[in-house]
């Protein structure tokens, strides 16, 4: 039998995308409710019930209310929103995080999406952190510019939409130094220390460009960036979706496409830097809605159910799209 899968919150930019990506494929079966029935707590509350995995694409209080309906105990959950990416009971849906969190992931009955940035944030430092070679005190800084869907349906309609022309080109935002991400990227990362988080909002669509500078000072022991390089590919050497650019590619480099990856689930990663001068540039660019959102949670889908990643599409559906 396929598994039942229902998403709730179908229609906000996360949810369209992951409906996307799931749509003709002939290992799930998709369970959405009609348009008059999205908002109704009792039709809410039985799908999810009835299903095998609920896909929750909602802001944190409804994704926590959504939880709580639960009565079913073999219903399973993946959580887009940030409500839980901090919780200790629940599986914090980053496979490629450590040699043991696929497993973690597909055993797991609730787990938790990672927030896009914190994504980029959390593949770079990490493995430096328990290498230990980065100092889990250091004062970091943590850049990052979005493509505007990342400010959602707001955003979108904002570039998109009849004010479209009056749309700022660049805004950066979070200046109160409270970012939602904050808690999540420290967790796990696994530092000690707050760092800075300096997000934007670019004009295009889709896509981040994250990058977090370094300094001789910040690190247990001196180390060229190819060092750091040989690291972070040996730590992702054995995993599809994460990238990490190898010296030649690094050099050849003069800016960071945003975009570059945009429609895909891979997060490439990068080390720049200045060794005579005692300075690193970490990157990692991928796409704010694939590996930083709905490329993800199918990625975690497939882990929790035993599927191929590689989707399984019926022609019959393929036809009926195409119509």
């Amino acid at each position: 039998m396929r598994a039942s899968v229902f998403i709730d919150g179908d229609q906000g930019t996360t949810g369209l995308q992951i409906l996307a990506r799931l749509s003709g494929r002939r290992d799930i079966a998709l369970v959405t409710l009609p348009h008059a029935l999205r908002k109704d707590p009792a039709a809410r509350a039985a799908a999810i019930n009835d299903c095998d995995v609920a896909v929750l694409c909602l802001p944190d209080d409804a994704a926590r209310q959504a939880v709580a309906s639960i009565r079913n105990p073999r219903v399973r959950v993946i959580d887009a929103s940030s409500a839980h990416r901090t919780d200790a009971a629940w599986a914090y849906g980053f496979p490629e995080m450590s040699p043991p969190q696929a497993g973690r992931i597909a055993d797991a009955r609730f787990v938790s999406n990672p927030g896009c940035y914190p994504t980029g944030a959390v593949a770079l430092l990490r493995p430096l952190v328990e290498a230990g070679v980065l100092r889990a005190d250091a004062p970091l800084s943590i850049h990052a510019v979005s493509g505007y869907s990342g400010r959602g349906r707001a955003g979108i309609d904002a570039h998109e939409g009849p004010g479209a022309a009056a749309a700022l080109p660049f805004q950066t935002y979070g200046l109160a130094l409270q970012h939602k991400h904050l808690p999540e990227i420290r967790q796990h990362a696994g530092l000690h220390g707050r760092p800075f988080f300096v997000p934007s909002y670019g004009a295009f669509r889709q896509g981040i460009a994250l990058t977090i500078p370094l300094h001789a000072s910040m690190l247990q022991r001196p180390l060229t960036a190819q060092a750091v390089r040989e690291l972070l590919a040996q730590r992702y050497r054995d995993h599809r979706h994460v990238q990490v650019l190898d010296a030649e590619r690094t050099q050849a480099m003069t800016g960071l496409d945003p975009q570059a990856l945009n429609g895909s689930n891979d997060l490439q990663l990068a080390v720049f830097g200045n060794d005579a001068e005692g300075q690193l540039l970490l990157t990692a660019v991928f796409d704010n809605l694939g590996k930083g959102a709905s490329g993800a949670a199918v990625q975690n889908l497939s882990l929790m159910l035993g599927l191929d990643e590689t989707p399984t599409i019926d022609a019959d559906d393929l036809l009926e799209q195409a119509a």
